[in-house]
């Protein structure tokens, strides 16, 4: 049985890098999209030849283009994307946060999603693969001022646009919602927190389901 295969953004550390290797170790090839190509090459190594590291970024969508390219390219087709790249704010707030970090992080958690969404589905339709996208506990609940939260509003209720719409053809879309998890998306660490392993997991699940089971989101929160 040939092996699938599975395009991540944000790949490079965090979430993303844990969901790489768990689903390595499930027997996938992974494609590893992030910008760093010293981070996204030192975990190409460690995963070996089931790997693929492609720099880049997700606000890109020639580059976006050109990995999933790649990809199918080298492992013979795409089964599953992982539109996971996000980020925050250095300051939060609609009046005090600055500007331009503001764009930034709407261009990173909207548009990067839509633009991997767009790059991947035409491989995904192939094989009646599924989309995944990292959501967040802030896209379910209101936070006063959140403009980070609002963000992750649109992943979810994008995620369930595209759930309808890929179930035509066969496709399946889900969105993994996590609490605080312990990754340097915080600058001090969360032990206490979310594992990106247990992200992993839930990744990997939405994946691997039978295919009569559609698995439109999974909310996961830290017990502490």
């Amino acid at each position: 049985m040939a092996k699938k295969t599975l395009f991540i953004t944000g790949a490079s550390s965090g979430i993303g890098a844990a969901t790489a290797r768990a689903a390595a170790d499930a027997g996938w090839n992974v494609a590893l999209f992030a910008r760093s190509q010293e981070k996204l090459d030192t975990l190409a190594s460690e995963i070996g030849e089931a790997a693929l590291a492609l720099q880049g970024d997700v606000t890109d969508p020639a580059r976006l283009q050109e990995a999933v390219a790649q990809t199918a390219d080298r492992f013979g087709g795409l089964d599953a994307a992982f539109a996971n790249a996000g980020r925050g704010m250095d300051k939060a707030g609609t009046v005090e946060g600055d500007l331009d970090d503001m764009r930034g992080m709407i261009d990173v958690n909207i548009m990067g999603v839509l633009l991997t969404a767009r790059a991947a589905i035409p491989e995904l339709k192939k094989t009646k693969g599924t989309l995944v996208l990292t959501g967040s506990a802030a896209g379910r609940i209101h936070i006063s001022g959140s403009i980070y939260g609002a963000t992750k509003w649109f992943v979810h209720g994008y995620a369930g646009n595209m759930a309808d719409e890929m179930r035509e053809w066969g496709g399946r879309c889900s969105v993994i919602a996590p609490g605080m998890v312990d990754t340097p998306f915080f600058d001090e660490g969360k032990p206490d927190k979310l594992k990106p392993e247990d992200v992993a997991d839930a990744v990997l699940h939405a994946i691997t389901a039978p295919d009569r089971a559609a698995i439109r989101e999974i909310f996961l929160m830290p017990q502490n």
